[in-house]
């Protein structure tokens, strides 16, 4: 049951504590907080320096303006791999940790059903699987939105999870719809501020491994 007063957003709730990953233009943790009409409780990251990203996406101006009024807290140039390091979050723990589309980018023009490309997708998120886990709150998720169809189910997303110590405890199909305002990004070459086509795309959530009640966890 909902609290007085508490919104929703298909899994997210204006009561989690949130820290998303890897924002593009930062139009979904925007998206999120126009509709809670706070964004206190979110702490929203990005790779890139606050100069690169203006770069690379124009269009982020806009939101981070919208975000910072609503009182979210924006980190830049923080590595999903080191993201316990950074003083402000290192004792931090989450009810939701998101990371929409993790990429790392082509390299040396390779495809991306190519081997040595899905490996180093794989490394980005196994690296963030293993730093999320910590950072979990005792009921927290982990939320990874990948697309399913070829090639991208062969980064094994459940595999690398398990690795890392997490469960799955739900994969749900995702929908641009369901977040108005929110613009997929490349986020790399010439064309980074582009959407793409989603296609074939799931929510994966992931547990600790503790947690043998999934339906208390899945929303």
């Amino acid at each position: 049951m909902a609290g007085e007063g508490e919104k929703w957003v298909k899994h997210y709730s204006s009561s989690h504590k949130m820290l998303l990953v890897g924002e593009g233009d930062f139009s979904f943790s925007a998206c999120l907080a126009r509709a809670f009409g706070s964004a206190k409780n979110m702490i929203s990251t990005s790779l890139d320096s606050e100069e690169m990203l203006m770069v690379k996406h124009p269009t982020a101006k806009a939101n981070l303006k919208e975000l910072k009024k609503l009182g979210c807290i924006i980190l830049h140039e923080l590595d999903c791999h080191t993201m316990t390091d950074h003083p402000f979050l290192k004792f931090m723990k989450f009810d939701r940790i998101i990371f929409n589309f993790p990429h790392a980018g082509l390299q040396y023009q390779w495809e991306e059903n190519q081997k040595r490309q899905i490996m180093l997708h794989q490394e980005v998120v196994k690296g963030f699987f293993r730093i999320a886990r910590d950072m979990l709150a005792a009921k927290g998720q982990v939320h990874v939105t990948h697309k399913t169809g070829h090639p991208y189910s062969k980064w094994e997303v459940e595999k690398l999870a398990e690795e890392a110590g997490l469960c799955l405890a739900e994969e749900v199909e995702f929908k641009k719809l369901d977040y108005p305002g929110y613009h997929n990004k490349r986020g790399y070459g010439k064309k980074c501020n582009r959407t793409f086509r989603v296609g074939l795309c799931s929510t994966f959530k992931f547990i600790l491994p503790i947690q043998t009640g999934p339906s208390e966890q899945v929303d």
